[in-house]
C-alpha cells in the first residue's frame, strides 16, 4: 500500500532517531571506539539491520522512506527498486511493495559461478532504478552498486536509506559528481539531539560523541 501522508522532515528525523534508540540500534562508547571498514575509529555505531525484527517500527520507517523518495524524486520516477547486498535487500523489498514496483538486488561483487551476475532479479535497459540501502557513511559503496546497475543499461540517479552519517562533508558532493542524489530520514546529529532529550546516555558519553561528530578524523587521530 502506497503511503498517503507526508510528515514534515523534522518530525520524521526525530521519530526515526527515537525508534533507533528504543530498539538499541545505537551504540556509543568513547572508551572502546568502534572500527570502520576504512580503518577510522569512532565512538558511534549503528545497527540498522536490527530494524527488520521490529514490525511496527520497520513499517513506520518504510512509510517515511517511501514518502520521502516520492516527495523529492517524483511519484512516477522509478521502474525498479534495487537493494544493495546485504543490508539493503529487506528494505528494498519493503519499499518496492509500497510503491508497487519490481524489486532486484545488487551483489557487492560477481558471485563467481553460473552467470557470474551482480544483479539478481529482472532489471532491463532504460529502467529508472532506485538503490535502497540501510545507511550511508561516506558514499563509497553506493558508487559500486550504482555502476553495476548502470552496466545493465538501466539508469540510477537516486539512492535512499534510513540513516545518513551526515559528518563527512564530501559525501553528497561525491555522489552528485556521480549523478546520484541521496535521500535519508535522519543523521547522527538527529540521534544525538534525541539521545540528549531522552537521557539515553550519560552526559560525558554524549559530549564525547559530539566532539567526534564535529571533527571525526581529528577525534580518531587523537
Amino acid at each position: 500500500m502506497i503511503p498517503a501522508t507526508f510528515p514534515d522532515r523534522a518530525t520524521v528525523a526525530r521519530l526515526t532517531a527515537r525508534m533507533l534508540l528504543d530498539i538499541r540500534a545505537v551504540h556509543f562508547n568513547a572508551a572502546e571506539p568502534f572500527p570502520f571498514a576504512s580503518g577510522l575509529k569512532a565512538p558511534t555505531y549503528i545497527d540498522c539491520r536490527k530494524l527488520i525484527s521490529f514490525p511496527r517500527i520497520r513499517a513506520s520507517l518504510m512509510d517515511f522512506l517511501t514518502c520521502r523518495v516520492m516527495e523529492d524524486a517524483g511519484f512516477e520516477a522509478f521502474d525498479n527498486i534495487a537493494g544493495g547486498e546485504t543490508a539493503g535487500i529487506p528494505f528494498a523489498a519493503l519499499v518496492a511493495e509500497r510503491m508497487a514496483l519490481p524489486m532486484s538486488y545488487v551483489r557487492k561483487k560477481p558471485k563467481g559461478y553460473g552467470r557470474n551476475a551482480r544483479i539478481e532479479g529482472a532489471m532491463t535497459e532504460r529502467q529508472r532504478v532506485l538503490l535502497v540501502e540501510d545507511l550511508t557513511t561516506d558514499g563509497g559503496s553506493k558508487l559500486s552498486f550504482v555502476d553495476a546497475i548502470r552496466e545493465t543499461g538501466a539508469e540510477c540517479a537516486h539512492t535512499a536509506g534510513i540513516f545518513y552519517y551526515g559528518i563527512f562533508p564530501e559525501t553528497e558532493p561525491r555522489l552528485a559528481e556521480h549523478g546520484v542524489r541521496l535521500h535519508y530520514l535522519c543523521t547522527w546529529w538527529d540521534v544525538l539531539a534525541e539521545a540528549r532529550r531522552g537521557g539515553d546516555f550519560d552526559a560525558a558519553t554524549l559530549d564525547a560523541v559530539e566532539a567526534f561528530l564535529r571533527a571525526p578524523r581529528d577525534w580518531a587521530a587523537g
